[in-house]
């Protein structure tokens, strides 16, 4: 069960490092930005299978998880269709 938590705490640091190095292409920080999601459930996983806990709370996370998901993906349709493509540095046309 450590292997796990270590495992989960290893993908949440290389999913942070991923959105920081990619912080360029909204795509690429999405999907890293999900990655950190699923290694945050994976995390909440565990603890609650440790300390057998109910996983009611799960579904609220997930219920969360993917409203942020959906709302980021219709940010970048969004500016695809404005700006025809999905680099940050259109974002300073916005302003």
């Amino acid at each position: 069960m450590l292997i796990l938590a270590w495992v989960s705490a290893f993908m949440y640091l290389m999913g942070l490092l991923s959105f920081c190095l990619n912080r360029k292409h909204l795509l690429l920080m999405l999907l890293s930005l999900e990655f950190v999601v699923v290694s945050l459930f994976f995390m909440l996983y565990l603890f609650l299978c440790l300390f057998s806990w109910e996983f009611y709370f799960l579904m609220v996370f997930l219920t969360m998880s993917v409203c942020e998901g959906a709302l980021g993906l219709s940010l970048l349709v969004l500016l695809m269709r404005s700006y025809g493509n999905n680099y940050m540095i259109s974002f300073n046309l916005l302003w």
